[in-house]
C-alpha cells in the first residue's frame, strides 16, 4: 500500500520508543496501513513507472538549463549592459546561435565562459525536445483518451500517467479527488456550509489538472458556460475555477480507467494481430 508520509507522523508521535530509524518508520507505516483501510496500492514498476522516470529527467534537464541560462544572462549583462535577450527566447535554437554567433567575435575569458554556456543551453535544449518527442509518444500509447480531452498534450497526459500510476487502483473517483488535491474540505459553523482549497494530495496531479483547467476557461465553450453557472450561483472565480477542477478530476479518471482497459486488451491480443 501507498502511505502517505503525514500518516505515519502521529504513529511516531503515539509510539513508546521515540527517534527515526528504519525500524521504527515500518512500525509507524504498518499501524497507518491497519488503521486506515482502503488506502491505494503502491506500484512500482510498469510502463506509467518508466513514464515517470523520462518526465522526471525532463524536469531535471529544464531546472538545469534554467540555471545555466541565468549564469549566461549574468555575463551578458557583464559583457555588454544592454545586451538582455528575451524572457525564455534561450530555449529556442535561433536565440541560442545568434548569442553563440556574437560571442565568437568577442575576447576575454567572460566571453569564453559566456560561449562555454551557451554550447551547454544549446545541447541541454537538444536533449529535452528529444525527451519531449519520446514522451508524447508513450503518451499517446498509454493515454489516447486523455489526449483527447480539450488542454491536454503530450507532457500534461504523462505527467498525470506518470503521477496516477494506474487509476484502477483506486476505488472511486472521490478516492482520486482525494488523491489528486481536488476534493474541497467541507469548513462550516452554525447553519452556514461552505468548502474551502485542499492543499493536500499530489501536488503534481493538481498542477497539471490547474493547466487543463485554466486552458479550458480560455478556449472551451462548455468549460466557459459551467464557470458562468457557478459564478451565477455565488460561486467566486477561484471558487468556480476549483469546481472545475475537481470535475476535470473525474473526467480524467474516467478516462485513465478507459485507456488502461484498452491497454490491457492490446497487450492480451495475438502477436500476428498486433
Amino acid at each position: 500500500m501507498r502511505v502517505p508520509p503525514k500518516m505515519m507522523a502521529h504513529c511516531r508521535d503515539a509510539a513508546r520508543t521515540y527517534g527515526k530509524s528504519d525500524p521504527i518508520d515500518a512500525l509507524a507505516v504498518a499501524r497507518a496501513a491497519l488503521r486506515e483501510p482502503g488506502l491505494p496500492a503502491a506500484r512500482l514498476d510498469g510502463p506509467e513507472r518508466e513514464v515517470r522516470l523520462l518526465v522526471d529527467h525532463r524536469d531535471d534537464l529544464v531546472a538545469e538549463r534554467t540555471r545555466a541560462v541565468n549564469r549566461l544572462r549574468w555575463h551578458l549583462h557583464e559583457l555588454d549592459p544592454s545586451w538582455d535577450p528575451r524572457p525564455r527566447s534561450l530555449s529556442g535554437v535561433k536565440a541560442v546561435a545568434a548569442v553563440a554567433a556574437r560571442l565568437a567575435g568577442m575576447e576575454g575569458m567572460v566571453a569564453a565562459i559566456a560561449a562555454d554556456i551557451t554550447a551547454r543551453v544549446g545541447a541541454l535544449n537538444s536533449d529535452i525536445k528529444a525527451l519531449e518527442r519520446q514522451i508524447s509518444a508513450r503518451a499517446s500509447q498509454l493515454a489516447p483518451s486523455l489526449l483527447a480531452l480539450t488542454g491536454v498534450a503530450g507532457l500534461t497526459a504523462a505527467k498525470i500517467v506518470a503521477e496516477t500510476a494506474g487509476a484502477d487502483r483506486f476505488r472511486s473517483k472521490d478516492a482520486y479527488a482525494r488523491h489528486n488535491g481536488t476534493a474541497p474540505l467541507p469548513v462550516w459553523s452554525g447553519n452556514r456550509t461552505r468548502h474551502r482549497l485542499s492543499r493536500t494530495g499530489n501536488r503534481q496531479l493538481n498542477c497539471a489538472l490547474h493547466r487543463i483547467a485554466v486552458t479550458q476557461k480560455r478556449c472551451c465553450p462548455a468549460a466557459q458556460a459551467y464557470l458562468q453557472r457557478r459564478t451565477a450561483a455565488g460561486d467566486t472565480p477561484a471558487e468556480a475555477l476549483r469546481a472545475l477542477k475537481r470535475r476535470l478530476s473525474d473526467i480524467v479518471y474516467r478516462l485513465l480507467l478507459a485507456d488502461s482497459a484498452t491497454t490491457r486488451d492490446r497487450a492480451s491480443w495475438p502477436r500476428s494481430l498486433t
